[in-house]
């Protein structure tokens, strides 16, 4: 596995596309945060880079886009979204998409936020196409059938009228039920058995079957694993803090990145794009 440093440092303009999921982001973590905001400098860096894919859970919680967008000016200017915002808009006029999907943490996410910035939301599943192959996009949340009590929660979350009714609930309101379902979430997964929170083989099959490939996050088990006789499954790690009581603490995590020819005008029709698995660290 090649380092994202060592593809901006030896081959810039062959990065086209950058893929990230579970990042967590949250004010009680701003290590995560300023990780992020490096990532952002170096898709920045990067001159030929066409879109940046944030494949769901980048936020630990997401209560609504009215908890940033009710603040005043004077408030913003002090928010840890705000720096977050000023640099995604940076790339986006720079030239490079900015695409978002739902994970299980933020699936309040809208519209209203991500025009902020210029960004784009995106629905699961996602197809995106890599020289002569196809990728399956998704969060990942969805593959995990053998943990049937979270799958009917899911279906509940999802679901436009639940939405409406938690958005239509004061703040304070949202917080509290956000932080029951935390706790709740944690005691339920401390019991489960560690298959149970990860794919299950049939529905990755199932999955797969009009795609190549497989590419999601969620299980926060970066790895390549065969799917099939033919088919890859690739799954992005999570943002981890490494070193935390260290003057220089690391945040590592695993993503995903399109390479192409560098005198293609685009990884869109490059037929020699390729997709692989990079490690991202960064000193915060």
């Amino acid at each position: 596995m090649q380092s994202f440093d060592h593809l901006i440092t030896t081959r810039p303009h062959e990065v086209r596309q950058v893929l990230i999921s579970d990042l967590h982001l949250s004010p009680e973590e701003p290590a995560l945060v300023q990780a992020f905001l490096a990532l952002l400098d170096d898709c920045l860096a990067l001159p030929a880079l066409e879109r940046l894919f944030i494949l769901g859970d980048w936020f630990e919680a997401w209560l609504g886009d009215d908890v940033y967008l009710s603040l005043s000016e004077d408030e913003r200017q002090e928010n840890w979204l705000t720096p977050l915002i000023i640099k995604l808009k940076k790339l986006r006029i720079s030239g490079c998409e900015v695409l978002v999907m739902h994970g299980n943490r933020d699936f309040l996410l809208d519209y209203s936020f991500c025009n902020l910035f210029g960004g784009e939301l995106i629905y699961e599943p996602y197809t995106l196409n890599i020289g002569q192959q196809t990728y399956r996009l998704e969060h990942g949340d969805a593959l995990c059938t053998d943990d049937k009590k979270y799958q009917f929660f899911r279906k509940i979350m999802r679901n436009r009228l639940t939405q409406w009714y938690l958005l239509n609930k004061s703040l304070e309101k949202r917080l509290a039920i956000a932080e029951k379902m935390r706790r709740k979430s944690q005691q339920n997964n401390a019991n489960k058995a560690t298959h149970i929170m990860d794919v299950n083989e049939d529905a990755v099959i199932q999955a797969i079957t009009d795609s190549d490939a497989l590419l999601h996050g969620h299980t926060h088990r970066p790895d390549i694993h065969q799917a099939t006789a033919d088919k890859k499954r690739y799954v992005l790690g999570d943002w981890r803090l490494l070193d935390k009581n260290t003057r220089k603490p690391k945040v590592s995590a695993v993503i995903g990145a399109v390479t192409g020819d560098e005198n293609t005008h685009d990884s869109f029709s490059s037929k020699n794009a390729e997709f692989e698995l990079v490690e991202f660290k960064a000193l915060v």
